[in-house]
């Protein structure tokens, strides 16, 4: 059974997207065959693994609705093992129409139990928000990985988000934990950074990974590409970070 694995922080700008697409393309170099799901209206997992939003006829928001089984919006991807469930435009609206639908926050967690055990792992990219896309992702996932940036707000709202994962352990998926928080734009030059980074420590005890993503112009060029950073530029920083990134992640799981 494939361990499902959401990204989530619901204060933008963090690196979440980038983390999802660059976590999941290394895994999948890595030759772990990888489910990524796209939850966030922006669409921004799915052009990032070069899907055209305009080409794309079932996603994660008919998947929510119930319109289509999860197995008729998945895509192949150009990528080594990856397989993406894309987002759409139309997600925006799923928050409004899943607040009147039965088992409004457990949709998802139905339709992942059905292909668990075709995949080594399954990445969620939530929105960043705490509504009801953020809320079936939590439902439906063993653990979440919250990036954090290095920056003065590094932990504002971090509050919330905890409550958030407590309170779907109480109520709809005892199984959820913290996998991991990773501290990303890290720049070892600043003071501040090594400020956050102690900050970050003291308040996730052993739950911070050791790897680090640095502030990287590659990490963002790469999108508009259609590419991960891995195959963007294989030698960047950005890469090596996230491929570390990776195999720490690979032993912490014991995979």
């Amino acid at each position: 059974m494939g361990k499902v694995v959401a990204i989530a922080n619901q204060k933008g700008g963090v690196g979440k997207t980038a983390t999802a697409v660059n976590l999941t393309a290394c895994l999948g170099a890595m030759e772990n065959k990888i489910l990524i799901i796209d939850l966030d209206p922006q669409g921004n997992t799915t052009s990032g693994f070069g899907i055209v939003k305009k080409q794309i006829e079932n996603s994660s928001y008919h998947v929510l609705i119930g319109k289509v089984p999860i197995e008729e919006t998945i895509f192949n991807s150009a990528f080594k093992n990856v397989d993406v469930v894309p987002a759409g435009i139309d997600l925006a609206g799923a928050e409004l129409e899943l607040v009147e639908m039965q088992n409004r926050t457990i949709r998802l967690k139905a339709e992942i139990a059905r292909i668990k055990e075709k995949y080594k792992f399954i990445i969620i990219d939530c929105p960043p928000s705490l509504g009801m896309l953020t809320l079936n992702a939590l439902s439906a996932c063993d653990s979440v990985i919250i990036p954090v940036q290095c920056e003065y707000y590094a932990l504002e709202g971090l509050a919330q988000l905890i409550a958030t994962i407590r309170n779907v352990k109480r109520t709809y998926n005892p199984y959820i934990e913290i996998e991991s928080v990773l501290l990303t734009m890290y720049d070892s030059r600043l003071n501040l950074t090594h400020q956050v980074v102690s900050e970050v420590k003291k308040h996730f005890p052993g739950k911070v990974f050791s790897t680090v993503i640095p502030r990287n112009v590659r990490i963002a060029e790469s999108p508009s590409f259609g590419k991960p950073v891995i195959y963007y530029d294989t030698v960047s920083r950005g890469t090596k970070a996230y491929k570390l990134m990776a195999e720490e992640f690979l032993r912490k799981n014991k995979q």
